[in-house]
């Protein structure tokens, strides 16, 4: 049994759930403490231990029965449920359908006799499959369709069919043939139960005696690659990582509380002490942004523009204010919903009300919507930041506002995840906003937005 979880656990690692070394110890000892005299306690003490995360459990439920449920399907001798008269019309049935389909006449007597595969029949059905080839489980389907081809299940169908005709004509009633067809069927979805979970126990071996593939640092995949599972996961990562940079952004705060050491001023205050520094003198403390993000919340951007919002608002107490807005074709405020609910809700909120659809891009006609609008919330201690790609559907970019705006903020920041050699190409203006903007941060991953947000907030 041991050297069974063990290879459960394995199989679980190589589908991506994260079990260390004390919880698969955990999990062991919990089964021998349990046993395996109740199976739904056995398994509630596995998944106890082995899954942390929801979103790990469906991948636990899935692998569970492959190696800890037998896989002999529940048939049933359909021939000791008829009557003796109805045994005899059926063997007499059953011979006339010899000839080319004697294959398909023998796995009907299976059928009626209610007789799974033996494992050595699984094992020639997988070995003509193909199924030592193998490696992971999204090819079960596959292999499964191939082994219910060299069974003959796939084509029993139509014989079953013929049987049945047969019997009618030879004057079974109809009420019973439709006893036979329901039993038979039953039977027939047993058998294919018995391929699935040998093709799925036989993949699901193999990958628990591979070595997990090496997983790329999500911090440096590309947001645009991400999976679903990998979107989880970054949800949960870009909370850890903002921890670390509010702590980082604590230290500095703590270290600046009076300034750095200002030489020149100190002797200039202590000339009346005859140059003697008695009275220290410092540079102004480090002193919290205020902050303006406007959002492209279009297709290309929207995971960028999610974990750039998550992370600005989960540092909202090294910041002063944030004002709030994303755009598609048109401008939208969406600070109030960031003051009345916390990250999660909101920016859930947010993705939900402004989907993505077949309007165009439009930040020419956003920024003059801002112009008339929302100007009054950038002043000289504001920094704007652009979180965009920069491309405009060949719209009117409308340079002469964001020109106005980086002159009346203190900074205006661009953040876009298309290296600089694409700008200018197609529909984008990358290279004249960047022309007018303080600077670029390139952020293609979560590592380089983490880096570009902790820099703006060390430079104010």
């Amino acid at each position: 049994m041991d050297k069974r979880m063990v290879e459960f656990i394995r199989a679980l690692r190589a589908a991506g759930v994260r079990i260390s070394v004390a919880e698969s110890q955990d999990a062991l000892r919990g089964a021998g403490e349990v046993g395996i005299g109740s199976a739904n306690i056995f398994r509630a003490a596995l998944k106890s231990a082995l899954v942390k995360e929801n979103r790990d459990g469906q991948t636990f439920d899935y692998f569970f029965p492959l190696f800890f449920n037998h896989n002999q399907p529940p048939l049933e001798d359909i021939m000791q449920q008829l009557s003796p008269e109805d045994q005899r019309l059926l063997q007499q049935a059953l011979q006339a359908l010899m000839g080319d389909m004697q294959a398909l006449r023998q796995l009907m007597e299976r059928l009626l006799e209610g007789r799974p595969f033996t494992e050595e029949e699984l094992r020639q059905m997988g070995e003509q499959s193909g199924l030592e080839n193998g490696e992971a489980m999204y090819q079960r389907g596959w292999f499964e369709r191939r082994m219910m081809a060299q069974s003959g299940l796939a084509a029993l169908q139509r014989m079953l069919d013929d049987l049945l005709q047969q019997l009618a004509d030879m004057g079974m009633s109809q009420e019973q043939l439709d006893q036979l067809a329901e039993m038979i069927q039953q039977n027939m979805i047993g058998l294919s139960e018995q391929i699935s979970n040998f093709a799925g126990a036989s993949l699901a071996e193999r990958m628990a005696r591979q070595e997990p593939p090496e997983r790329p640092d999500l911090l440096d995949v590309p947001l645009q690659r991400l999976s679903d599972g990998d979107l989880n996961a970054m949800r949960d990562e870009i909370r850890r990582l903002a921890a670390r940079l509010r702590t980082r952004a604590a230290l500095r705060q703590k270290r600046a509380k009076l300034g750095d050491f200002d030489p020149r001023r100190t002797l200039r205050a202590n000339m009346r002490h005859g140059g003697v520094p008695i009275e220290l003198q410092h540079r102004n403390k480090h002193k919290k942004p205020s902050l303006v993000l406007i959002c492209d919340l279009s297709t290309s951007m929207r995971y960028t523009v999610e974990f750039m919002l998550t992370l600005v608002y989960e540092l909202q107490d090294q910041v002063r204010r944030t004002h709030s807005f994303i755009f598609i074709s048109d401008m939208v405020d969406v600070t109030m919903i960031f003051e009345q609910a916390d990250c999660r809700t909101a920016i859930a909120q947010v993705m939900a009300e402004n989907p993505p659809g077949y309007y165009s891009t439009d930040l020419g006609n956003s920024l003059k919507t801002f112009a008339s609008e929302h100007m009054a919330t950038i002043d000289s201690r504001t920094t704007v930041i652009v979180c965009g790609d920069g491309r405009n559907n060949y719209n009117n970019p409308r340079l002469d506002i964001i020109s106005d705006m980086q002159r009346k903020a203190r900074r205006l920041f661009w953040f876009c995840p298309e290296p600089q050699y694409q700008w200018g190409t197609g529909d984008s203006d990358m290279h004249h906003y960047a022309a007018r903007a303080d600077g670029v941060f390139l952020v293609r991953n979560l590592r380089e937005l983490a880096q570009a947000v902790d820099r703006i907030l060390v430079e104010n």
